[in-house]
């Protein structure tokens, strides 16, 4: 898996993309690796990428290797870190029709947008293999801060780290095309993730399975009905082999009996995979979550026991 991870993407569409990661910090590592593999005595398992002030670049960790490895940064037991990171958007005030209003506009000093600034100086940092819940009001920036871990936004200032493969599914059925069947859509979807056909084929049987839509599989999506979509889409989320799952408000899909079986794996996954989930739902957080982080206005509130930031949060409409 790890040796495929450097031919993926960085670019995908939101809805599922593992993110080809960030910023070199890796020390005394060969620069040419293709030329010299046969001569390398390393393992390459880990991929580490840094977005800092909108510039990402990523590169690999040689472990077993005998290299002396900077582990301030590339520590095999932090998954994310994410440093004083800046995001605002420009919500358009005055609208220029053509080119001559958009002089004068310019000359008058009319911006025709104002600021909005969405994250202030957001740092935390998950550890490998913790459930971390995100929670806060709508437009408190939950949503904005997923997107810049997936790399669908960047931000301004400051910096994410990643280490590891990254599979984000923020909007469930994106990519989805209703005139291919099923089984097409699996395909490509695994595609957009930036999986090969080969690492499909050795997926595909669980995928269907969890979904529990085999004789399905065969049929255009167009004749599936949205909980058999929902379905799909996120039996192909949960069941890509990434190291960080990204989950944005998609826990409550499908019927209870789906919904349950949803639960009981992602109780599965304590210890065994980096997991964010952002919710509304304090009762997940409570039952799912190692860490949970509230924002609010941009900043970070309250982060610690699940407990305590569950009480802070509903402690907002108070």
């Amino acid at each position: 898996m790890a040796k495929n991870s450097s031919k993926r993407s960085s670019k995908s569409p939101i809805g599922g993309k593992p993110v080809e990661k960030n910023h070199k910090t890796v020390e005394n590592q060969p620069t040419n690796c293709e030329k010299n593999e046969e001569n390398l005595t390393t393992n390459v398992d880990k991929t580490i990428c840094t977005v800092e002030n909108g510039q990402v670049s990523c590169g690999k960790i040689m472990e077993n290797s005998g290299e002396a490895v900077d582990k301030t940064q590339t520590s095999s037991e932090i998954a994310i870190q994410v440093t004083d990171i800046h995001k605002s958007f420009h919500l358009p005030t005055e609208r220029a029709n053509g080119l001559k209003q958009a002089i004068l506009n310019w000359i008058k000093g009319v911006k025709g947008y104002t600021e909005q600034k969405v994250l202030n100086g957001v740092s935390f940092t998950i550890k490998q293999g913790e459930f971390i819940g995100i929670v806060g009001r709508n437009g408190s920036g939950k949503s904005t801060l997923l997107k810049i871990l997936a790399q669908i936004y960047y931000p301004e200032q400051g910096k994410v780290t990643v280490n590891g493969i990254l599979v984000p599914f923020i909007e469930l059925g994106v990519g989805f095309n209703p005139e291919l069947t099923g089984r097409e859509n699996v395909y490509l979807n695994g595609a957009l993730l930036g999986f090969s056909n080969k690492e499909m084929d050795a997926m595909y049987n669980e995928i269907v399975q969890f979904a529990e839509l085999e004789q399905f599989m065969d049929a255009k999506l167009k004749n599936y009905s949205s909980g058999m979509q929902v379905r799909l889409a996120f039996s192909i989320a949960i069941r890509a082999r990434g190291d960080i799952l990204i989950l944005d408000e998609v826990l409550a899909v499908g019927d209870a009996a789906f919904q349950e079986k949803c639960n009981q794996y992602f109780a599965s996954l304590h210890g065994n995979q980096t997991v964010i989930l952002v919710t509304h739902s304090m009762e997940n957080v409570r039952r799912f979550c190692d860490r949970a982080i509230l924002i609010e206005n941009g900043r970070v509130m309250v982060e610690g026991d699940p407990e305590e930031v569950a009480k802070a949060y509903e402690g907002l409409w108070d």
